[in-house]
């Protein structure tokens, strides 16, 4: 079955059954990695993707609950992101496999709340499993993006 997906801002045809996760199709179908497969029941947040600007786990979307809403992974944020410098600045990733889906439900946390106070980051990022413990650096990492962001939109 086609499906048109807007991925990343660009449209794409895809050939996969309704029910098959999102998670697979950008992966198999459309080759783009950066989401990753963890645990595949949605409890370690590795597959986090946007849809419509919310952070879900890909790996437990069908591609028919996506109709006509705009998907973004991490390949869509660019390469300057403020999360992903901060992500270097703090030296968060240690092994990196979770890091896609930490800075993408981050990402979405700080489009709805670009001044999250640490029970705001705590809660956001609860569903996210870091194997490595990184935790504080994330949390670190979340705080100077934020910074970031708010600078940037003085100037």
């Amino acid at each position: 079955m086609a499906i048109e997906l807007e991925i990343n801002g660009v449209k794409r045809q895809v050939t996969a059954e309704a029910d098959t996760p999102l998670l697979w199709v950008l992966r198999d179908e459309l080759h783009m990695t950066g989401t990753k497969y963890g645990c595949g029941v949605a409890q370690c947040g590795a597959c986090t993707v946007h849809l419509d600007g919310k952070a879900v786990r890909s790996c437990q979307t069908p591609i028919s609950a996506v109709g006509a809403g705009k998907i973004t992974t991490v390949e869509g944020l660019g390469g300057a992101h403020p999360l992903q410098t901060a992500w270097v600045k703090n030296d968060v990733p240690q092994c990196g496999y979770c890091q896609s889906g930490q800075i993408m439900s981050a990402a979405a946390l700080l489009a709805d709340n670009p001044k999250p106070s640490d029970a705001d980051i705590d809660a956001a990022m609860a569903g996210n499993l870091c194997r490595c413990g990184a935790y504080q650096r994330i949390h670190t990492a979340i705080k100077d993006a934020a910074g970031a962001l708010a600078v940037n939109a003085k100037s």
